[in-house]
């Protein structure tokens, strides 16, 4: 939305695409890859600190943002010169959350024989995704380009409310953290799922 807003839409959508390439890649791992993915513990970790480390520095640049040139200053993680596909790839790479999200959405629809371990259906349900994040994403783009034309001084107005949004994610992101509610734990009771189901198959029926 920032990008649309600040920029131009062009640039969003290039930051859109970067980040749902990377998240179809995600997919394709959880898919193919379930064994490795529930090995990589230490790695989950790092990235979880790593990703609330960055989710501070966007609130805190959205608010230095909005007290500076009338509000309509850039935030500090988009004041650089990095293509906005690879800054997208690069901020979702990061992001440990969605593996267990999607590892735990595909063990479901495996489980319910919806989707098959047949190379074209992984096809179909990863473009399916990739098509889905698009177009949620394009609603924040739009539709930030349509609050900004409707608000006057909207660009302050905006810095201020995402950087909230930034800050309350952050403090929740920490929390799971501390409470190892976080995706580490995710893979942790989807594993032990599995193996419950593999003790007593009549209860997958």
């Amino acid at each position: 939305m920032q990008i649309g807003i600040q920029e131009s839409v062009r640039h969003a959508i290039e930051f859109s695409l970067g980040s749902l390439l990377v998240e179809m890649v995600y997919v394709r791992i959880s898919l193919v890859g379930i064994d490795w993915v529930r090995k990589q513990v230490r790695l989950m970790k790092i990235m979880e600190w790593i990703t609330l480390g960055i989710i501070l520095a966007l609130a805190i640049g959205s608010f230095i943002a909005a007290t500076r040139h009338g509000g309509t200053a850039k935030n500090v993680i988009l004041n650089n010169n990095m293509h906005r596909f690879l800054l997208g790839a690069f901020m979702c790479a990061i992001n440990p959350v969605q593996i267990p999200f999607w590892f735990g959405w595909s063990t479901v629809l495996f489980t319910k024989k919806i989707l098959q371990p047949v190379r074209s259906q992984y096809n179909s349900y990863i473009i399916g995704i990739g098509i889905g994040t698009l177009l949620g994403n394009c609603v924040f783009i739009f539709g930030g380009k349509w609050m900004v034309q409707r608000i006057n001084n909207s660009e302050q107005y905006l810095n201020w409310i995402i950087g909230g949004i930034f800050t309350i994610t952050a403090l929740i992101q920490l929390w799971r953290i501390i409470k190892k509610d976080d995706a580490v734990k995710k893979m942790e009771e989807i594993k032990q799922e599995d193996m419950d189901q593999l003790q007593h198959p009549t209860s997958i029926s």
